[in-house]
């Protein structure tokens, strides 16, 4: 296949000390799908507000990744962005907001994240009137979903449409809806939709056990794990946090506590990460920490970029995809 333009300019540029991880990375991951490997991605941070699905959903489309980690919010606000675009609200100079700048943001219903305001009304409103339905109606049928499968369903149902406000091809979670991509949501209490369905759990309109636990999610995890491991699953983490922490964990935790000795580390590892190099800091701990919890081998590929996600993942979601 042809290289495009920003996978040369990549290649002709990127030569030297995170540049260049960027591109050992972006290689080391195309080989292992070459290999006929998996490869997982885990999303922190606020990657779906920064409109990463522009070209996350191309990656998806493409068989460029099988498995997702992502936090709530992220699994959210692809959703909210696909639906009230146009009402967010772009503040470059949010470093010099005073308080009475964010009380005056709040009493507009708009909840800033850095430099992106998410309007209340149309992003988080419009979705609880129709999950909650969703939720509610699976309930009455006696079923149990994930997270990620009540936003499935809400996508697929076309109840949304009226709404959309950016190309559908551009939201990434609809791509993985399309193709039932598995997802594990770690966490997902803490988050809008989270809050929303605990305070119907509350008010004794649902019941808690109507959405399945973080606990079903590491043995849906493991089950999908232990199916795909014998070729090889590479792990991609944009940012640190319980959307990598998690998903990673699943490795150790069949082989010392499940005592399947057999079962493969890792094949992979690469995190983007902003986080300064610390002691006792997950996120910025160097992949040869996670050696001594039986996570990655000693062998196995491992990249750290130190930069900006919101920089880096597309310029190397571009390179996979030979842009």
């Amino acid at each position: 296949m042809s290289k495009g333009p920003i996978t040369e300019f990549v290649e002709r540029h990127y030569k030297h000390f995170n540049a260049a991880a960027l591109v050992d990375a972006s290689k080391a991951y195309k080989q292992q799908l070459e290999k006929g490997n998996k490869m997982m991605v885990t999303m922190a941070g606020a990657m779906s507000t920064a409109e990463i699905g522009k070209i996350f959903a191309e990656m998806i489309r493409q068989d460029k990744v099988q498995i997702i980690s992502c936090t709530g919010a992220n699994l959210e606000e692809d959703v909210m962005n696909l639906v009230a675009h146009t009402h967010y609200e772009r503040l470059p100079h949010y470093r010099d907001l005073t308080p009475q700048d964010e009380w005056d943001l709040l009493e507009r219903g708009l909840n800033r994240v850095t430099d992106t305001a998410i309007p209340e009304e149309e992003a988080f409103r419009r979705i609880q009137k129709h999950i909650v339905k969703i939720w509610k109606d699976a309930e009455a049928s006696g079923e149990r979903y994930f997270p990620h499968e009540f936003m499935y369903k809400l996508l697929l149902s076309g109840v949304l449409e009226e709404y959309y406000e950016i190309d559908l091809k551009d939201s990434w979670l609809y791509a993985a809806a399309e193709k039932n991509l598995p997802i594990v949501v770690p966490g997902w209490e803490d988050s809008t939709m989270g809050n929303i369905f605990a305070s119907y759990v509350m008010k004794g309109e649902l019941k808690a056990s109507t959405m399945k636990s973080g606990i079903e999610y590491m043995g849906y995890l493991a089950d999908w794990y232990t199916k795909n491991s014998d070729s090889g699953v590479g792990f991609f983490q944009i940012g640190g946090g319980i959307a990598g922490d998690f998903p990673i964990c699943v490795v150790p935790m069949l082989y010392q506590d499940m005592e399947m000795t057999d079962t493969p580390f890792w094949s992979y590892f690469c995190q983007i990460s902003d986080s300064t190099t610390s002691y006792g800091s997950y996120s910025g701990a160097v992949p040869n920490e996670k050696i001594t919890w039986g996570k990655l081998d000693k062998q196995g590929p491992k990249f750290v970029i130190e930069s900006d996600a919101t920089i880096v993942a597309p310029l190397m979601f571009a390179y996979i995809l030979d842009m």
